[in-house]
């Protein structure tokens, strides 16, 4: 937990996820094309069977065309039956060639699809701590579970589908100009005007795509928000007023989404309206020119067809155009994930540290204030050293700047002045990852994962051995309440460890930081949330694992630190004292006071 509130970002002050103004082509869409050209040999073999499948399509109305001249206009069956077979055996190549197109351009599109949503959660996995202090989780998830499946649902067939049309389109456009060069040049001249509306009508979808992806996503993140917190909601009676909320918000990403279908309906409506005009207009010229015989009437059902196919295709176009405008958007707001740069990065020249460790810790004047909204200083010239194996304790009230003090010892923020150095390096020079294998952590309300208790215990060291995990819940106390479960270390722990209680979770965030083994050890508050009995249990099994390692601790419990070599009161950011609890109490002043708080007159030493 952080001393300092820091603001979440709300739809009021939200600048990134605001709709943007739609650019004039599917710019996000070019961010795919790396992931797609790491597969050259997929994607190869699909441009050579959609070219295969375009051709042979292309192919049948010319040979339409021979078996009505030569068979139909000259009443020999024998050239017809000749043309069918013709046909039969081109429209089984164009059926393999399309079953082979569609099958590896959607494996590409799935391998795609993985390889981005891995790139976006190990991206995320990179950022720093800043990025999620104004950005809720449960909108992260929907871009990257919602917006992915936006993708998937039309990366298969409409990418699919939008090659082949244009293929066709351009093929189509080449056999009409070969059949008839006359009524092609009459096409040519009447597509702009077919065209320029869709492409203008079209530019409107993404900007509507944007804001229902965005609705979505604040749907979600409510909705995640909401249902991890089900106990508090319950215990205010909050049901009523949550469902009226999330009803409202609901109720505005059906409204975007209607707005966005009903733009993509309007253009789906004028592309048949104006492609069925531009046919009647093409059969009335190609009957002229038939009665004026500069054209036979194989050639101008030929033509005919091509431009069936062709109007066909550019329907194909405009459905598929509605369709990557919503891939688009969501695209973007995966890519604006991507671009996002992290502020607190590996040094370009790092320093190693020591080895074996030293366990020191320095604070030299450092000043530091969170920058979300405006600057509100939160630690102001602190300065204090930890030599290796002491334990020093930080007390003070609430918004005194503890929490952020370890926060910046592991780097999850940088200072604004000042120097912090773990065994004499500035951790500014250090990998972040060498860095945070000095701490083991535990928190005031440690993060217990939805595995085993295996899992957990193992979470710091992955590679552990299970005879490693038990020698450390044993260290920890938590062998004995395990052994009792039916799954032992097998068994399953619920969601943030609701099948346990605070004291075992306590416990079993103790018995991860044993296994870890780090040098240095960070309490953030340990044993504030438990009872007497739970306590007392954290308690021994802290005191396992605090000996031999430098420990920063965290108390409001004074009894817990009585026994810490330096204890440092903080208030309003700066250290106003320092010294042993005995030579605290003597002295007087903050610390004295909160002491005579928590123990009996009696108990506090003269």
């Amino acid at each position: 937990m952080t001393d300092q509130a820091v603001p979440v970002q709300t739809d009021s002050n939200k600048s990134e996820n605001q709709p943007k103004a739609a650019p004039r082509k599917l710019q996000p869409l070019r961010r795919l094309v790396p992931f797609i050209l790491r597969y050259p040999v997929r994607l190869s073999l699909t441009v050579l069977f959609l070219l295969l499948s375009a051709v042979s399509s292309l192919s049948i109305p010319a040979v339409l065309g021979g078996a009505i001249d030569e068979g139909f206009i000259q009443q020999n069956l024998e050239n017809v039956a000749r043309y069918g077979w013709l046909i039969v055996g081109i429209a089984a190549v164009m059926a393999l060639a399309s079953g082979a197109r569609f099958y590896f351009i959607s494996v590409i599109g799935e391998r795609v699809l993985a390889d981005l949503r891995q790139a976006v959660f190990v991206h995320l996995l990179r950022l720093d701590a800043r990025y999620f202090d104004t950005n809720r989780v449960g909108e992260l998830t929907s871009r990257l579970n919602g917006d992915v499946a936006v993708i998937r649902n039309a990366v298969g067939s409409s990418f699919s589908l939008a090659l082949r049309s244009m293929v066709t389109i351009i093929g189509a456009l080449v056999m009409m100009f070969l059949t008839s060069p006359v009524l092609t040049l009459a096409v040519v001249i009447a597509a702009p005007a077919l065209l320029l509306p869709l492409i203008a009508y079209s530019r409107r979808l993404r900007g509507m795509s944007r804001r229902t992806q965005d609705a979505l996503a604040d749907l979600s993140a409510m909705a995640t928000e909401m249902l991890g917190a089900t106990r508090t909601v319950k215990s205010f009676t909050q049901e009523n007023a949550q469902s009226a909320i999330y009803d409202a918000r609901s109720e505005d990403s059906y409204q975007a989404e209607i707005k966005r279908l009903g733009a993509r309906s309007v253009l789906v409506g004028l592309v048949i309206f104006l492609g069925t005009s531009a046919v009647v207009f093409l059969v009335w010229w190609g009957a002229r020119s038939v009665f004026a015989g500069t054209v036979t009437a194989g050639q101008l059902t030929q033509f005919l067809v091509y431009a069936l196919m062709a109007s066909g295709a550019l329907t194909n176009v405009s459905e598929v155009l509605g369709i990557l405008q919503t891939v688009a958007g969501a695209t973007e707001r995966l890519t604006e994930i991507l671009d996002t740069e992290a502020t607190i990065t590996d040094p370009a020249n790092p320093v190693a540290l020591p080895s074996p460790a030293l366990g020191t810790v320095d604070f030299d004047h450092v000043d530091f204030g969170y920058q979300t909204s405006g600057f509100e200083r939160v630690l102001s010239d602190v300065s204090f050293s930890v030599g290796a194996g002491e334990t020093v304790a930080l007390v003070g009230p609430s918004g005194s700047g503890k929490s952020t003090t370890l926060s910046l010892l592991q780097r999850f923020y940088d200072v604004n002045a000042g120097t912090i150095r773990v065994d004499g390096i500035d951790i500014r020079d250090v990998r972040l990852q060498e860095l945070r294998q000095r701490f083991a952590y535990v928190e005031q309300e440690p993060t217990i994962f939805a595995g085993t208790i295996a899992d957990n215990i193992r979470f710091g060291k992955p590679e552990a051995s299970h005879a490693d995990v038990e020698a450390a819940a044993k260290a920890a106390l938590v062998h004995d309440f395990v052994m009792e479960l039916p799954l032992g270390y097998d068994a399953i722990v619920g969601e943030r460890g609701v099948m346990l209680s605070g004291g075992q979770k306590q416990r079993l965030a103790i018995a991860r930081a044993i296994l870890k083994n780090a040098p240095i050890l960070l309490l953030d508050e340990a044993t504030s949330a438990l009872d007497a009995q739970s306590e007392q249990l954290v308690q021994k099994a802290l005191e396992h694992l605090m000996q031999g390692r430098t420990t920063l601790v965290i108390a409001h419990r004074l009894a817990t630190i009585r026994d810490a070599d330096k204890i440092l009161v903080l208030d309003a950011g700066r250290i106003i004292d320092q010294g042993t609890h005995d030579q605290l109490v003597t002295k007087g002043g903050r610390y004295a006071e909160l002491a005579k708080l928590q123990f009996r007159l009696e108990d506090i030493p003269a």
